[in-house]
């Protein structure tokens, strides 16, 4: 499903970010990408979601290469990708349930079934009830929560997530986290980047650690 060979990140002329970092992830897992703020995990995540090229190496995604895909190619990878960021990227000219259409609109579903669903993944995140609300009415979970809802409408394949139990109380961080649960039950691929060790040490079955840019495995993948 996805699969590391011998990838680097850096920019410019500075410092590898990742440096030479090889794994594979079969369908259906659920991992925990770990390690220190400044460690890489969120530019891991990015790039395979096809938000950052590699500096040298490959990116493969759901069998093709993430680092070659041409522009057009790249609203496909994100049909099959559901991405969650710290930066929540929502519309604040829009109401809480047309941010969660977004990603919908773009496949031009049915108009009535595309608002079903979203309200359907509203309601799974904790936000019925809010879909007139406008992202700057919500507190900082509660937009996370939105963003959330809008990565997982399209019903993807594969599910990244930086830290995104971290604006949460415990209360609403289990909710997320049954949600992602729920899915992966499912088949969907799910990537936590997260530095949260209760949260891992309750939700853990793989855990990759990175640290300096360098990469172990819980699960013994070699590198």
């Amino acid at each position: 499903m996805i699969k590391f060979k011998h990838v680097f990140k850096s920019y410019g002329r500075g410092k590898n970010i990742l440096a030479d970092i090889n794994f594979n992830i079969d369908s259906g897992e659920f991992i925990f990408v770990s390690g220190p703020s400044g460690a890489g995990k969120s530019t891991l995540l990015k790039l395979i979601g096809g938000l950052e090229a590699p500096s040298r190496g490959s990116v493969i995604v759901k069998d093709q290469r993430v680092d070659k895909l041409s522009a057009r190619a790249h609203p496909y990878l994100r049909r099959a990708v559901g991405v969650i960021l710290q930066d929540t990227h929502l519309l604040y000219d829009r109401n809480a349930i047309h941010n969660v259409l977004l990603p919908l609109e773009v496949l031009g579903l049915e108009r009535s079934v595309a608002v079903k669903r979203a309200r359907a993944a509203m309601e799974k995140v904790g936000l019925a009830g809010k879909e007139d609300f406008n992202p700057v009415e919500m507190s900082g979970g509660e937009q996370q929560r939105l963003a959330i809802a809008r990565a997982i409408v399209n019903r993807p394949a594969i599910v990244i997530a930086d830290e995104p139990t971290a604006n949460l109380d415990a209360a609403s961080a289990a909710r997320i986290m049954d949600v992602f649960l729920d899915f992966n039950r499912v088949g969907v691929t799910t990537l936590i980047a997260s530095h949260d060790h209760q949260l891992m040490a309750r939700y853990a079955r793989r855990t990759m650690l990175i640290n300096d840019g360098r990469f172990s495995d819980s699960a013994g993948v070699s590198q």
